[in-house]
């Protein structure tokens, strides 16, 4: 993976690094996306640092975001082993330093099994090196982007649990995408995200406002696929960090209101050859006319690989909904399909938003930055699986070489009779039981475990909420039933 400005090669390289600290941050990450970790003095620190690593907690893994253990035990964490300790190991690549806690230096950990040193199956980052090194061996690296929408209120998580999470007041009034004058409002908030993203090793390419009241969209500049999700993560938690300094709350929420856009979580992908030449790109034979074999018009500019890798996505969307779309809320983003830009179904098209994949080539791009975009999942995804379900399905497709037998989104815009669209699964309900099929493509692609773990805390979070009371249907049965 790309390593982070100033990351230390060597144990002597850390020391001297920390040579007027008094204490490390360090955090991993639980299936939620959520950043778990803890403060270390530095004598601690670069003794696990300099050994396999540190005990870390295993009940991170066995229960939910808010801490509740889940309904039923699962293998990593469980009363039968005492919620034991995991291994912690240091990724010394990962080095910041928190610039809005003193520069406090910062690491992120991977978890491993003490007993037998095997990553634990569910550990984010590790599902994601499984990804990227299983590309490496077939001499490719996997290159990526994130783009964030994310609404922003005038709140602090104090005043909106009072308000018990209603009546938020947003950021800025009304529908202003791409507005140079909202940002005039809050223009201190709105510049720290950029500049301390830049201090903490994250780069922007793009940073705007997006249409809906207090909506920013943030693009993180392409690079390695883990190096993305570890800023795509940390992207958030800074993102909180900077709102609570001036009294923004910032919500990565897929859908926080039914009647307005939700919030997307597009995923850029591409793959680089042993050359370091961009693999979806043409051959400059090619270039001028196109590729004479595709499959549609619309992948004539993508390369036989890229074609396949696009088919291997499109082939296995449906069984790796959970690890695009987690939570119950990110399905009601995809009710509104192609009239809210975030799709509902299985399709691909060149250059069109209302597809799952689109297709960005020449013409409209330079073919060094030929690459898809999956637009499947909202701003509450966890990146590495995000990006791990994209990449593994990719690779399936490279290897086993499947046919693109799909035609493009146009053909269906122009001849809406025609039924064979598949639809995404509609629910987290539908989408975990897909997933967890005995026969399904995630299964192949993750193993047993992944699935048996992370399906387990997916039905958890679908038992909740079948046991809710929800305002609306108070409002709607409460007098007239």
């Amino acid at each position: 993976m790309s390593a982070t400005r100033g990351a230390p090669g060597s144990i002597n390289d850390l020391k001297e690094l920390l040579r007027f600290d008094v204490k490390v941050k360090v955090a991993g990450i639980d299936v939620d996306g959520v950043l778990r970790g803890k403060f270390m003095s530095k004598d601690k620190f670069l003794a696990a640092a300099a050994s396999e690593g540190f005990g870390f907690c295993s009940v991170i893994f066995g229960w939910d975001m808010h801490d509740s253990v889940y309904t039923r035990e699962l293998a990593i964490s469980n009363k039968e082993n005492g919620y034991c300790d995991l291994l912690a190991s240091i990724d010394l690549s990962t080095f910041r330093r928190i610039p809005w806690e003193n520069n406090v230096p910062f690491f992120l950990v991977s978890f491993f099994d003490p007993k037998t040193s095997a990553p634990v199956c569910a550990d984010p980052r590790g599902v994601l090196r499984k990804a990227v090194d299983n590309a490496a061996t077939h001499g490719m690296e996997c290159i990526s982007g994130v783009e964030f929408e994310y609404f922003n209120f005038k709140e602090t998580p104090e005043s909106a649990a009072q308000k018990r999470f209603t009546q938020l007041q947003p950021l800025t009034p009304g529908m202003h995408g791409y507005s140079l004058l909202r940002t005039q409002l809050n223009q201190e908030y709105f510049h720290a995200l950029f500049d301390e993203s830049l201090k903490f090793g994250i780069d922007i390419e793009g940073h705007h406002t997006e249409t809906g009241p207090g909506v920013l969209e943030t693009a993180l500049a392409y690079t390695s696929a883990m190096r993305m999700a570890d800023n795509a993560i940390l992207y958030k938690f800074l993102a909180k960090s900077v709102g609570l300094k001036h009294g923004v709350l910032p919500s990565f929420m897929a859908k926080p209101w039914g009647n307005l856009p939700g919030c997307s979580g597009h995923v850029h992908v591409s793959l680089k050859d042993v050359e370091g030449r961009n693999a979806f790109s043409l051959s400059d034979v090619d270039r001028d006319r196109g590729r004479a074999n595709a499959a549609f018009e619309d992948t004539r500019y993508l390369s036989q690989i890229g074609e396949y890798f696009l088919a291997g996505v499109l082939d296995g969307l449906p069984d790796v909904m959970p690890m695009l779309v987690p939570t119950i809320n990110g399905y009601k983003r995809l009710v509104g399909g192609e009239a809210f830009w975030a799709p509902n179904a299985v399709t691909y098209g060149y250059d069109s938003r209302a597809a799952s994949v689109r297709i960005i080539s020449p013409p409209s791009v330079p073919p060094s930055a030929t690459r898809l975009e999956v637009r499947v999942p909202g701003a509450d995804m966890n990146p590495y699986f995000a990006l791990s379900a994209i990449f593994q399905l990719g690779m399936r497709g490279i290897t086993k070489q499947l046919k693109l037998t799909t035609p493009p989104i146009s053909t269906y815009q122009s001849y809406p009779a025609r039924k064979e669209v598949i639809l995404l699964p509609g629910s987290l309900a539908d989408a975990t039981s897909a997933m967890m099929r005995p026969d399904s493509i995630a299964r192949e692609v993750f193993g047993d475990g992944f699935v048996d773990h992370f399906g387990a805390t997916r039905e958890h979070e679908v038992r909740l909420w079948n046991a809710a009371v929800t305002n609306w249907e108070v409002e709607r049965y409460l007098e007239l039933a």
